[in-house]
């Protein structure tokens, strides 16, 4: 139902409360991920569970309303810039809330600040940090399907996001390879230097390549590519692997149009893709996370020479 609440178009701060049943010391029910102002895709977007069995009206109190779970449902570790804000919103059929616990430690809460009954917080000088994040379900403890997204663009809104826009989970149907690459396109001949050549990028995406590729593939990726590859070989291999402290995956779509992918073929659990005939042609490249639909900082390494 509609409330008459304090926290509606912008973020308002509620200082915390003595006693707290939802604990953002809990790892989160649905993952997290860390994002640049200026990240794009943008919106990110999860597919999530609204709804616990805490009643944030006596937990935390004051505006705050919905029931949540006693865990995060997700969480942000956001780099702020300059020039942009910091949305959080929920797109959903059902009357659903945000929580929020800010950087700075703060509660901050919403019911109907978006379209419908979508909760929407929109922070217009954000704080760089983490945000933990609850999307309840308004006057009952159900849990309904919603989908959480964050975004830095007011055109991003929760009609848009039930449509597809962004990184709606289950939305992309699997990887496409016609889609313009995210990070980069690049054309290199065998031979060529600098060698290694390295794209920085952010692995993950909604997208389970196990699902969607083959049952041999691992991971979370994207539904574009990360980066397109238009390769001439000479006479040495062709060696993509991918340089990250989490744990990455490979998906190649080859010139041939074959499926490859790799898990842990480098070191550690960095992936690596290796051709000693390599075919001349475009190689769309996806970098992801394994376990999870989170974005993890990540160098993709196209070599001649050698593997990360």
């Amino acid at each position: 139902m509609k409330a008459t609440i304090l926290f509606t178009a912008v973020a308002l701060a509620l200082p915390g409360a003595a006693v707290l049943a939802q604990d953002y010391s809990l790892s989160p029910n649905y993952g997290d991920t860390s994002l640049r102002a200026g990240f794009s895709p943008d919106p990110y977007v999860i597919s999530l569970q609204s709804g616990g069995p805490v009643n944030v009206s006596q937990t935390i109190g004051g505006s705050c309303r919905g029931y949540v779970s006693n865990a995060p449902d997700f969480s942000v570790n956001y780099s702020a810039g300059s020039a942009l804000p910091f949305r959080i919103g929920v797109s959903a059929d059902r009357d659903t809330t945000l929580v929020v616990n800010g950087p700075d430690g703060n509660w901050y809460c919403d019911d109907d600040g978006g379209e419908g009954l979508n909760p929407l917080l929109h922070f217009g000088s954000p704080m760089s940090g983490r945000y933990d994040i609850w999307v309840g379900t308004y006057a009952s403890a159900s849990n309904h399907s919603a989908l959480l997204f964050i975004s830095e663009l007011s055109s991003v809104t929760a009609d848009t996001v039930s449509m597809g826009d962004g990184y709606a989970g289950g939305v992309p149907s699997g990887p496409d390879w016609s889609l313009p690459a995210t990070y980069e396109t690049v054309s290199l001949n065998g031979g060529f230097t600098p060698d290694p050549y390295r794209v920085r990028l952010q692995s993950g995406g909604p997208v389970s390549a196990s699902e969607t590729v083959s049952s041999n593939c691992r991971g979370y990726i994207a539904e574009a590519p990360d980066v397109r590859l238009n390769f001439q070989p000479g006479s040495l291999p062709l060696i993509l692997s991918v340089a990250s402290d989490a744990d990455t995956t490979l998906v190649i779509n080859g010139p041939d149009g074959g499926w490859y992918c790799d898990d842990d073929g480098g070191v550690g659990t960095n992936p690596s893709i290796r051709w000693d005939q390599p075919m001349s042609g475009q190689y769309d490249i996806w970098v992801g996370t394994y376990g999870s639909q989170s974005l993890r900082e990540a160098v993709l390494v196209i070599s001649e020479l050698y593997s990360e």
